[in-house]
């Protein structure tokens, strides 16, 4: 199997690994237990938090969370007064935001053919008084990078919060110093499933999502030091290896844009992510696609709409046509994409795909 999904999940860092094993198979202690043994899980906790950390802008805290979806859904509903948002962010956001519409008043910014957030939209639509404006960093689906900076100080001006879902960016895209809210995820940089954090701006408070025992001040939960151990592994791997990564992950992109050279891109040309790259071809029959290349993982559409029936909203809103949207595959690589095995791949897609013409 050649694995081209990296958008949906990475595979986990074998060092990350190695960081979880003694918390699953010897060491038991409860992080917010005061004997020893507690004493030595807490430590682990906070290492990890502290490499966590070292990837995003300083004066603020990382809280733990379950994921990203729990770190977006308190962001937001921790918050008050009106929401701006887009019409691409993940569903986390956009569900989320629906939830909230009957108590709060909720406008969506333009997005251009790019996936770029219309700026002179944003100034308009953002005035007192929002509270908070949502917008991702990397966008999932297509990899457009969004011009988080200028929309932080937009947001500010008005007086409010800036949410940045930095789930696909994080470690690998600047995130700019201005934001005060940040959703990072554990599974998209090789770390384990199941954790994620929302790092916090000092001075933000929001209110609790969970209720209980209050273990990371505001968020309520027993901490996993396994997941911890792994999440901070992965993020230290990140800032470790950032350059060679980058690098690897260029040099792939180059051979994908050559190979899919006549296929269309979706989103933007020069404001994205060059680990991911979406693209379409007219009249693909992508599901005949997917069956012909059985062994090759790539996704149709974000995973989290997969089997849903509907084509994805992002390349709805970034103005595709629903035979466009559905005539499009999204390709994502990494720092275990093997070159040899990605070429091939590459080879039997566009095969397959002339094959049906």
């Amino acid at each position: 199997m050649t694995y081209l999904d990296y958008q949906a999940t990475t595979p986990l860092a074998p060092e990350a690994l190695d960081a979880m094993l003694p918390w699953l198979r010897d060491q038991h202690g409860n992080p917010h237990s005061p004997h020893r043994e507690g004493r030595r899980a807490k430590a682990a906790v906070e290492i990890a938090r502290e490499q966590i950390a070292a990837l995003l802008p300083p004066g603020g805290r990382v809280v733990f969370t379950s994921g990203a979806t729990e770190a977006l859904n308190w962001a937001i509903k921790g918050t008050s007064g009106a929401i701006v948002t887009d019409p691409i962010e993940h569903a986390a956001v956009l569900d989320t935001v629906a939830a909230e519409a009957g108590a709060r008043n909720v406008a969506q910014l333009p997005v251009d053919a790019a996936g770029l957030i219309d700026l002179a939209a944003a100034r308009a639509a953002i005035s007192r008084p929002t509270g908070l404006v949502a917008a991702m960093l990397v966008n999932n689906e297509i990899g457009t990078i969004q011009p988080i900076a200028a929309l932080a100080e937009h947001a500010h001006r008005a007086g409010a919060l800036l949410l940045c879902d930095a789930v696909q960016g994080y470690g690998r895209v600047p995130i700019p110093d201005g934001v005060d809210l940040i959703a990072v995820s554990a599974h998209k940089i090789y770390g384990p499933k199941g954790i994620g954090a929302l790092w916090i701006r000092e001075g933000v408070t929001l209110a609790p999502l969970l209720h209980g025992g209050d273990q990371e001040g505001g968020r309520s939960g027993t901490l996993s030091p396994a997941l911890c151990a792994g999440f901070g592994t992965a993020a230290a791997l990140m800032a470790d290896l950032a350059e060679r990564d980058a690098t690897h992950v260029e040099s792939l992109w180059g051979i994908a844009r050559a190979a899919l050279s006549g296929w269309t891109v979706n989103g933007s040309a020069g404001h994205r992510y060059h680990g991911n790259l979406n693209v379409r071809r007219p009249g693909l029959d992508v599901a005949r696609l997917m069956s012909d290349c059985r062994d090759i993982a790539f996704s149709a559409g974000s995973a989290c709409a997969s089997g849903s029936g509907r084509a994805s909203h992002v390349l709805r809103a970034i103005g595709l046509t629903e035979a466009e949207a559905r005539s499009s595959i999204r390709l994502g690589w990494g720092r275990y994409t093997e070159e040899g095995d990605f070429t091939e791949a590459l080879h039997r897609i566009v095969a397959a795909a002339e094959a049906q013409a």
